[in-house]
Parts: structure tokens; C-alpha cells; sequence
């Protein structure tokens, strides 16, 4: 057994972990997560050639720990998705939101905008892409994007090459799966691939939701944001509700996940059905 494996997280150590997690994310963790932390950054530690959390935690208030803090948060991140997850949402997307965005937009000359905010590893952003492009294939309108970002550079990665198991594109339906995405072949069977027509469609930035500017064009018409804002406290949460409103077009939309609520919090946004939110 590696010695590290049986390494305690000192209480200590956790406060100071949490702290650094909260400063520089909002995401909140509880007295309960400690082993979980503890066992995600074991494997950090070995590569970092350190033998206890407490000289962990002395690196990332270092001078070099700005850095080490990017990481640590991407460790601690929980990126669970999949393709067409809570399906109604996007039901919503292509009987009602496009239908009354697109042909303003065409009229105008407008590119229609749509940004998966918290992307994980990508499927949210391709499953808004293939929405979008199934709406649109026999109209004219070809300008159009999905903004896809995530705060950890590992899940991008991933998400950029846009190469996923077959099992877990179950959820996309067949004439979507052959139409979207290129199953793979010799080494790459059991694999599939979107299709780089698709995928040129969709741009990745790495964001943090509390930094003070968003690389992402404005205004966007619709937002998805889900199953994030689970992990942040009250007043974090209703800051990021106000800074997404602020890249909303006027009517455009914030798409939340069904187990979050904007209930409690002040904003200006009203409320269409469960998760979705219109702006005035």
C-alpha cells in the first residue's frame, strides 16, 4: 500500500482546503466531504512529491499556489452529465424558445446565441448544438452558436475532443446519432465522434462564474445553467443569477436544473415553467 493512502486529513487542513475552494469558486464544502476530498487529491499529493495535507495545503498559500488552487478545484469538482439530461428542458428549447427566437433573428440578421455555463465534459453543449441544428436544417439561418464553458481545464479537454462511448449516447435518439455523430472504427469501435460540422459550432472558455467579466458574446438568448448552483450558498447563488440575467437579451432565457430553484433569491426574471426562467 502507498504510504499516502493511509495519510489523515487533519481538520485543520480541511478548514484550510475549504476555505481556498470557497474564496475562489463559492463552491461549499461541508463538514461531511472531508474523506472525499481527502481521497481525490491522494493521487495529487503523489505527483507533487508531498507527504501530508498540511505541506498540501502550505504550497497552495504559497507564492506558486495560485496555480495549485486551479487544480485543486478542478479536483474537488463534481462533473456528472449526460446527452439530453432532463430532456423537457429541451423539449422547451425547440417547441417554444426557437420558434419565437429564430424568425426575429432572421429578420434582423441576428446570430442566435446559446451558452451551456457549467459544460463538464461537453454534452450539454453538443446536446443544445444538435437541437439547435435540428431546428434549423431546412431553414436558411446559418449563424448560430453554443458559448460552452466549465471551471475545470481536465473537463474541457475532454469536451473539446468531443469523442464519447456509445453507452453514453444512449439518450440521443437514432436518426440524431447518425445525423450528429461518427461511431468509431478499428481502434476507436465502441467510440463515437461528433461531426466537425457540428462541432464548429461550438466554442470552449474556460470560466469561473464569479470571475468579474465573461468571455462570451452578449447578448445571449438563452443560458443553461444547471446543476451547479446546488453546490453554492444562498448569496452566491444570487449573485450568479444576476450576472447570467446581465447576458441576457431582453426576453431571452436561464434554463436552471430541475433540483435548483431561484426561489429566495431577488432577481428580475419571471418564472415559465420548472428550471426555466424568462427576462423581462
Amino acid at each position: 500500500m502507498h504510504p499516502l493512502l493511509s495519510v489523515p486529513m487533519s481538520a485543520s487542513a480541511y478548514r484550510t482546503l475549504a476555505a481556498l475552494v470557497y474564496e475562489h469558486s463559492r463552491i461549499r464544502l461541508g463538514p461531511d466531504k472531508q474523506s472525499l476530498v481527502a481521497n481525490r487529491l491522494r493521487s495529487r499529493l503523489r505527483a507533487l512529491g508531498l507527504d501530508s495535507f498540511d505541506a498540501y495545503c502550505e504550497r497552495c498559500q504559497s507564492s506558486v499556489g495560485e496555480d495549485e488552487i486551479e487544480q485543486l478545484v478542478d479536483l474537488i469538482s463534481t462533473n456528472h452529465t449526460r446527452f439530453f439530461r432532463e430532456p423537457e428542458h429541451f423539449t422547451h428549447l425547440t417547441h417554444r424558445i426557437l420558434p419565437e427566437w429564430i424568425p426575429r433573428l432572421e429578420a434582423d440578421g441576428t446570430p442566435f446565441r446559446v451558452w451551456s455555463a457549467a459544460t463538464a465534459s461537453g454534452e450539454e453543449a453538443y446536446t443544445l448544438a444538435v437541437v439547435v441544428s435540428e431546428f434549423l436544417r431546412l431553414r436558411v439561418m446559418a449563424d448560430w452558436r453554443v458559448e460552452a464553458s466549465d471551471i475545470s481545464r481536465r473537463m474541457l479537454a475532454r469536451a473539446e475532443k468531443g469523442i464519447y462511448r456509445m453507452e453514453d449516447v444512449g439518450m440521443v435518439p437514432p436518426e440524431l446519432l447518425r445525423r450528429y455523430f461518427q461511431k468509431g472504427v478499428a481502434s476507436r469501435q465502441g467510440a463515437c465522434r461528433i461531426r466537425p460540422e457540428l462541432r464548429a459550432h461550438v466554442r470552449f472558455h474556460r470560466i469561473n462564474l464569479f470571475q468579474s467579466e465573461y468571455p462570451v458574446d452578449r447578448p445571449q438568448h438563452v443560458i443553461f445553467c444547471r446543476n451547479v448552483m446546488i453546490y453554492f450558498d444562498p448569496p452566491s447563488r444570487a449573485s450568479l443569477v444576476r450576472a447570467l440575467s446581465a447576458c441576457l437579451a431582453p426576453g431571452g432565457y436561464l434554463v436552471v436544473g430541475h433540483s435548483e430553484s431561484l426561489l429566495g433569491l431577488r432577481h428580475d426574471l419571471e418564472a415559465v415553467r420548472q428550471g426555466i426562467y424568462r427576462k423581462p
